[in-house]
């Protein structure tokens, strides 16, 4: 008969996603992983299979926080200032101290490899896909734009919100202010 698990895995993900969040997927060890988590590597190899394992599940686990951002985008009918305040919602959202954490995904798409594991790069890659189809939508709400310019805009805005993710981290408050009404002067 099976040991009953003495955690609740949504808590030690959540605790292992802020690690990761943190400190990137690449430097973040199992013996990290254990100390934060504050389970054994046996229960966390038992739950999860291994380190990718527990990434792809933090992954899930940030998705879903990043979702309330998404779902309240796609609520808009603002079109493009709509998605201009969804740039100032993520910084607020990657907020830990006077700087931002960043953003999970583009963290790690930053530093992992060519050899990198395939689950991983693939959900790093859908993320980002399902954000860019999101402000293709949005952009859609103008309807003088033709389907090559949302596409051309989609494309900049997402590669925009690749930066802002990546600036959160070291830039202050005015600088990314700065920065997104840049992006969104001639939209």
């Amino acid at each position: 008969m099976p040991r009953a698990k003495k955690y609740n895995e949504e808590e030690v993900i959540e605790k292992a996603m802020n690690l990761f969040w943190r400190n990137g997927y690449e430097t973040t060890s199992m013996q990290m992983l254990e100390k934060e988590m504050g389970i054994n590597k046996f229960s966390i190899y038992s739950s999860f299979g291994s380190k990718n394992g527990v990434f792809l599940e933090s992954l899930k686990c940030y998705k879903q926080k990043l979702n309330k951002l998404l779902n309240k985008l796609k609520e808009s009918e603002n079109g493009i200032l709509g998605i201009k305040q969804y740039f100032y919602d993520f910084i607020d959202f990657t907020k830990e101290t006077e700087f931002g954490k960043g953003c999970l995904v583009t963290n790690t798409a930053n530093e992992i490899g060519e050899d990198a594991d395939e689950q991983i790069k693939d959900s790093l890659t859908s993320f980002t896909e399902e954000v860019k189809q999101v402000f293709s939508k949005i952009l859609k709400q103008d309807r003088t734009k033709d389907a090559s310019t949302i596409e051309q805009q989609a494309d900049f805005l997402i590669i925009s919100m690749f930066g802002l993710s990546s600036a959160t981290r070291i830039f202050t408050k005015e600088q990314l202010h700065n920065y997104i009404e840049n992006i969104f002067k001639n939209k």
